[in-house]
């Protein structure tokens, strides 16, 4: 996936979920940030980040922050896409020659089955099977955790995705961690237990769960590789 009109800016500050303060050419803006979750390890003060400029004249907000710069202790920088909104534009992208289902299978996005709206259905033949696509933004010492702050709705999707496993159809979670440089991922038992003990019983009930790093820039993301998945 590729973003357009990116330029460079330096974090300030974040005085609510949906805004943020960044210098810009010596010149404080009030951005967008398109991610409402803490990213508090992420949007530190004098940080490096990334806008997308809008083209849109009516925006009351000229910039959408989409990247930021994480420094580490001992271990080299990360470029880390905190786009909430990307990961299910890139996994639609990659589904295509991921070699999970064949190449003229139909992905459709944003599809209800019963109550519950899925972010992808995958009609391949006969078979139809539904994924749910988490972006994953949170590291520590090279593994990358979710969710970064509790998410019944989260819960909720994954007991969904067990009861269509349970019934014959094909039910994935696909965890894209917006990064380089990780090497596994596990669920953030600190922050929501529940949330990881419905991850454990999903891969019990036959939920395909996966998680893949991505190759990121300030104007790009694309999945790249699969990491394992550590739920003791």
């Amino acid at each position: 996936m590729k973003y357009t009109n990116i330029i460079s800016g330096t974090f300030i500050s974040r005085p609510n979920r949906f805004i943020a303060k960044v210098n810009i050419n010596g010149t404080e803006e009030t951005v967008h940030v398109k991610n409402t979750g803490r990213c508090k390890e992420l949007l530190v003060k004098d940080s490096q980040v990334w806008l997308e400029v809008s083209d849109n004249p009516s925006r009351k907000t000229r910039y959408d922050l989409i990247a930021v710069k994480k420094e580490r202790n001992k271990l080299p920088s990360l470029i880390i896409n905190m786009d909430s909104q990307i990961p299910n534009s890139a996994a639609e992208e990659w589904l295509k020659n991921s070699g999970l289902f064949h190449k003229n299978a139909l992905i459709e996005r944003e599809k209800f089955w019963g109550d519950s709206r899925f972010d992808i259905r995958i009609t391949d033949g006969e078979k139809l099977s539904f994924m749910e696509v988490k972006g994953v933004t949170l590291e520590r010492d090279g593994i990358a955790y979710f969710p970064d702050a509790p998410t019944e709705r989260g819960v909720k999707h994954r007991n969904g995705l067990i009861s269509l496993a349970e019934q014959g159809y094909g039910a994935y979670l696909l965890f894209v961690v917006q990064m380089k440089g990780i090497r596994e991922f596990r669920p953030n038992d600190d922050t929501h237990k529940e949330f990881g003990d419905t991850l454990r019983k999903a891969i019990a009930s036959g939920v395909k769960c996966i998680a893949y790093d991505c190759i990121v820039t300030p104007d790009s993301i694309l999945i790249d590789k699969e990491i394992p998945i550590v739920t003791e």
